[in-house]
C-alpha cells in the first residue's frame, strides 16, 4: 500500500462534519442494565478505610521510635525512588516536534507517541506548517511525496468543509482544535534500523463558537508507525489510522464552547516519552 494510500484524514480528524448528538438519560447504561443507585454502605466503607489507614499510620509512627534493645536499628534508610532508562528526548526542532530520541524500543516508542501528537495537530491543515512538521517528522526519502500527498487532501475544499479560511485558520471568534493525547504504545516490530509501534490514542477535534456546524467532540482511534532510525533520529516511513478501542461514554457534562477554547489557549501540550 502505498503512503498516501495509508494515510487516512477520514478517521477522527478527517473533518467529516458528523455531529454527535448526547441523548437524554434514559435510566439505563450503554450495556442496557437498569442503572443501580449509589449504596450508601459505599461511604460507610471509605470511612472505615479512612480509620483504619489512620490507626496504622499511628501505629507505625509510634513503632519508629521504640528505641528498645528489640527493636531493629540497622536497617537502611529508605531512598528516594529514582527515575529509570535513557533520557527520551534531547531537544526540540524549530517546528517544536522533540528531536534526539534513543536509539532502542523505548525511543522509538516515545518517538512514534510524539510524532502521533504532530500528525493530527491542527497545525498540519495549514499550508504555511505543514512542510516543517513533515520535514521534522519524516525520512528525508519520503517527504516529497508525502507534502504533495498531504496539499492535495488537504485543500481548500476540505479546509472549507470544516470551517477554515485557506490559511488553515479559524474565524474570528472561533477556535480550531485538534489535539491528540496518546494512551499507550506498542512496539509491534523492533530492530536496531527499524520499529513499527502501535500508539492509542485519544483525542478532540471540531470548531468552537455558537454558529459552529462542527462542534468539538471527541474521539479514540490508533495510528501504526512505521519508523527507521535515519540521521542519527527515529523518522516515520509510513502511518495509518483506525477506529478504537473505544470506551464507554461517560457522565460528563457537556462544556460550553468558551470553557473549551479557554481550555486549548490556556493547556499547554507535553512531551510524551515511554
Amino acid at each position: 500500500m502505498s503512503l498516501g494510500d495509508e494515510h487516512e484524514p477520514s478517521g477522527g480528524y478527517g473533518g467529516t462534519g458528523q455531529t454527535r448528538t448526547r441523548l437524554p438519560d434514559t435510566g439505563t447504561d450503554s450495556y442496557g442494565t437498569a442503572r443501580r443507585p449509589r449504596s450508601s454502605s459505599r461511604g460507610l466503607v471509605t470511612v472505615v478505610g479512612v480509620v483504619v489507614l489512620l490507626i496504622a499510620a499511628i501505629a507505625f509512627a509510634n513503632r519508629g521510635g521504640d528505641d528498645s534493645p528489640g527493636s531493629n536499628t540497622d536497617k537502611p534508610e529508605a531512598a528516594a525512588t529514582a527515575p529509570s532508562g535513557q533520557r527520551p528526548v534531547k531537544s526540540k526542532s524549530a517546528a517544536g516536534i522533540p528531536s534526539g530520541f534513543a536509539h532502542d524500543q523505548e525511543g522509538a516508542e516515545s518517538a512514534a507517541a510524539n510524532y502521533a501528537v504532530a500528525l493530527v495537530s491542527a497545525d498540519i491543515l495549514k499550508p504555511a506548517r505543514r512542510p516543517e512538521i513533515v520535514r521534522q517528522v519524516f525520512d528525508a526519502g519520503r517527504v516529497p511525496a508525502l507534502e504533495k500527498n498531504l496539499d492535495q487532501v488537504y485543500d481548500k475544499a476540505f479546509l472549507d468543509k470544516v470551517g477554515l479560511d485557506q490559511n488553515g485558520d479559524a474565524p474570528k471568534g472561533s477556535t480550531y482544535v485538534s489535539r491528540t493525547m496518546p494512551v499507550g504504545t506498542k512496539a509491534t516490530e523492533y530492530s536496531s534500523r527499524a520499529a513499527t509501534v502501535e500508539v492509542w490514542c485519544t483525542g478532540v477535534y471540531g470548531m468552537t463558537g455558537q454558529t459552529s456546524q462542527n462542534p468539538v467532540t471527541s474521539d479514540w482511534f490508533t495510528m501504526t508507525l512505521r519508523l527507521r532510525w535515519s540521521g542519527g533520529d527515529w523518522k516515520v516511513d509510513s502511518f495509518a489510522q483506525k477506529e478504537g478501542p473505544a470506551p464507554v461514554n461517560g457522565d460528563n457534562r457537556v462544556s460550553p464552547s468558551d470553557d473549551i477554547s479557554k481550555a486549548v489557549e490556556e493547556f499547554g501540550g507535553f512531551t510524551y516519552a515511554r
